[in-house]
């Protein structure tokens, strides 16, 4: 609550809405790791088995086998390259893909290795030279150094995939990150414009129940404690960020205004005009509470007439209105206020509806003061209607 002399409590951090930024270094997700692994062996294995059926290559179905064990061969040597890879997340880009050019080095040579002894070591070999006869007048040597160099593009291309991979988990982690600040931070807002509370509405009422004692009158003051240890205890264990249904909200504000009736027992009137079938529209806790109060402290206060305070709430074009207004006409001199409470409901407004939800407010041409929120409403409240 914030009203137009206000001083801040301490506000309680309930457990459900604490949020940690996650620590853990950012890891590329092993399901994507592996079919991007697997998914281009495939790839390699079925086309390349197509082109040998579709150019009818003598031997191709011998090959196959071949061809599977290379893959089987490729797969386990680009997964080692992913260990080496996945020890490296965190470190920056620079130092993954350096580290990922020299390692594909000995990968890719390897598997040039393995595919040579695969298809010219053993039978049937003759794939291999129908492919390229003048593959055979180089040496055993040169042929693997060649095939590892155009193997190394792949490897080497892999690695920079993969470090784009890390990037992405490393931004989708401070994404993240940052929600959970914009969240927190929207909280702790909710929370210091809701625990604040005016002392003068507490020294008042303590004075009051004073009287009351003081006189005897024992069961007013029983009434009085009981509805000030309530009103108390539902507007600080309540959580600010969570909505309530205007009915609780409503009788909220009974409890406020029954206080006050024992300060202003004749000139303190009350009029609730709520439809049954918006009493369970969601508004936020306590948003209607610096109105009320503004109207008891600017109307009520310094009037020395009866002054009525209505809470009136409708529906329209799909909106909750709720209205608080007082038909006071001060008579006493008093500074003007501040605006703190009306400024106080207007960012909470914004901050919880994110600009789907209004404030208006003004002098009544016959004397007083209104207050308008508009609200969204809850489609099933518009159904009913």
């Amino acid at each position: 609550m914030c009203y137009e002399e206000c001083m801040t409590l301490p506000m309680p951090t309930p457990a459900n809405t604490s949020a940690t930024a996650p620590s853990e270094t950012p890891r590329v997700e092993l399901r994507l790791a592996l079919l991007s692994i697997v998914g281009f062996w495939i790839f390699y294995f079925v086309v390349n088995t197509l082109r040998a059926a579709v150019l009818d290559a003598e031997g191709q179905w011998s090959m196959v086998q071949h061809r599977f064990v290379v893959v089987v061969a490729g797969i386990g040597l680009l997964g080692l390259l992913w260990l080496v890879m996945r020890q490296l997340e965190g470190k920056s880009l620079s130092v993954m893909v350096t580290t990922g050019f020299l390692s594909a080095v000995p990968i890719a040579a390897a598997y040039a290795t393995i595919n040579y002894v695969m298809f010219n070591l053993y039978p049937p070999m003759e794939e291999a030279s129908q492919q390229d006869p003048a593959m055979h007048h180089y040496s055993v040597a040169e042929i693997v150094a060649e095939s590892a160099i155009n193997w190394y593009l792949f490897f080497g291309a892999w690695a920079v995939l993969y470090v784009a991979l890390s990037h992405a988990a490393r931004v989708r982690q401070a994404e993240r990150t940052a929600a959970l600040y914009r969240a927190a931070a929207q909280s702790a807002q909710l929370r210091a414009l809701r625990y604040q509370i005016n002392p003068h509405f507490l020294f008042n009422t303590l004075n009051s129940l004073s009287t009351l004692i003081l006189r005897q009158r024992n069961d007013e003051a029983e009434r009085m404690i009981m509805n000030l240890a309530t009103f108390f205890r539902t507007s600080l264990t309540g959580d600010p960020t969570e909505d309530v249904s205007l009915a609780e909200e409503i009788r909220t504000q009974r409890l406020y205004l029954d206080i006050e009736q024992n300060r202003f027992p004749e000139r303190l009137l009350t009029i609730i005009d709520v439809p049954a079938e918006l009493e369970q529209a969601l508004v936020p806790g306590f948003i209607l509470q610096p109105l009320v109060e503004n109207a008891i402290k600017y109307g009520v206060s310094r009037s020395v007439d009866p002054v009525t305070i209505v809470i009136r709430a409708r529906a329209e074009n799909g909106k909750l209105l709720v209205s608080v207004l007082d038909d006071g006409r001060p008579s006493l001199e008093a500074p003007a206020g501040t605006g703190v409470g009306l400024r106080n409901v207007t960012d909470r407004l914004i901050t919880r509806f994110d600009g789907n939800a209004s404030l208006t407010y003004g002098a009544r041409p016959e004397g007083g003061f209104r207050v308008d929120i508009a609200l969204p409403l809850r489609p099933e409240l518009l159904a009913a209607q």
